[in-house]
């Protein structure tokens, strides 16, 4: 399997960024696609999902109505468009792939760093 995100970089608060991960040779059918964050000494948390099929989504409180999570299932691509972007928003980004039981695989992750 291979997973793998861009779009990640320097912006300004009240900037935007658009992540992107594509991901090829999964052994599994894609349930969910996800997008979870870690800043510096904090755990993994939950920012944003999508149902591949049904294309219901789910957001973290702390990004509803800044951050819209949409896909593309010819391309097995999510994306995350991030608007207004806070200083707090700051972290390693991470895709997520996961079968609707069990498997799933994650991406490196690219670093979202929002700072003046």
């Amino acid at each position: 399997a291979h997973v793998v995100e861009s779009g990640g970089g320097l912006v300004q608060p009240g900037g935007s960024l658009r992540l992107s991960c594509a991901a090829s040779g999964l052994s599994f059918s894609v349930y969910v696609m996800s997008w979870y964050r870690q800043a510096p000494g904090k755990e993994r948390e939950l920012v944003a999902s999508i149902i591949r099929v049904a294309g219901s989504t789910n957001y973290a409180d702390s990004v509803k109505g800044r951050f819209t999570i949409s896909r593309d299932n010819a391309k097995n691509t999510v994306y995350l468009q991030m608007n207004s972007l806070k200083p707090e928003d700051t972290g390693v980004y991470y895709c997520n792939f996961r079968a609707i039981l069990g498997p799933s695989s994650w991406g490196q992750g690219t670093q979202v760093t929002v700072s003046s």
